[in-house]
């Protein structure tokens, strides 16, 4: 059936724009760059911008090893923590999470394509749609804390930071860093994913075949009946 690979065309073209999303929801769970905080230094070796993440905040620090290099110094942000601001430990949970049904949409897109490939229609379709399912899941669950951190941002959101971490708890200012914006553009690209995976819908060439050799079948099945009458 040379005609299944046709039908899938579509959902070939948008898997690289899927890996690409789940790329940019992957950097952006390991990027630094959530907020961008300016203040006013409290310690004379504090640059006075500090980037956090969702797994650190990090600044560079005024100390000169040598002329010309800078020293970023880095404190981990823990699930545990009581300073631990609820978007902040709800993203730690929710991208590992969304992370891991992206990753099972790709291995049901890829079984998928596999089946069109080689004409198999058995668990075609609902594979297509259990992929684009889970895909449009990671994308639903990376967009809550993406949204819920962009709202801190505007809003001004302090962090009560330990003392060790030499932050004020409240910056002057604050914008949204490029790991937000790379998981957005993510996310819209995972979404585009699953539209197009559980639209599919198998070749109207191939419907028609099987109803007329469906058709076929009963009526040799009833003529064989009067036959036998």
């Amino acid at each position: 059936m040379p005609y299944l690979v046709h039908s899938a065309q579509a959902q070939l073209g948008v898997f690289p724009l899927g890996l690409v999303g789940w790329t940019l929801l992957a950097m952006s769970v390991g990027l630094v760059q959530w907020r961008v905080w300016f203040f006013s230094p409290t310690l004379p070796d504090s640059s006075g911008i500090a980037w956090i993440g969702i797994w650190r905040v990090c600044f560079y620090s005024q100390e000169e090893p040598s002329p010309g290099l800078l020293i970023m110094r880095c404190s981990y942000i823990r699930f545990h923590d009581a300073f631990t601001p609820p978007e902040i430990a709800a993203a730690q949970i929710l991208m590992f999470l969304s992370l891991g049904f992206g990753l099972l949409g790709f291995v049901c897109g890829i079984y998928a394509l596999r089946n069109t490939f080689f004409g198999i229609k058995s668990l075609t379709r609902f594979a297509f749609c259990l992929g684009g399912a889970s895909t449009l899941l990671a994308a639903v669950l990376a967009l809550i804390p993406l949204l819920w951190n962009l709202a801190a941002v505007l809003t001004d959101h302090p962090i009560q930071f330990p003392g060790e971490f030499r932050i004020p708890e409240s910056p002057k200012a604050q914008r949204v860093g490029g790991a937000v914006w790379a998981g957005l553009v993510g996310v819209a690209l995972l979404v585009v994913t699953a539209a197009i995976n559980i639209s599919y819908k198998f070749p109207k060439e191939e419907m028609g075949s099987f109803k007329k050799k469906r058709e076929g079948k009963d009526n040799l099945a009833f003529e064989f009946d009067e036959v036998r009458l």
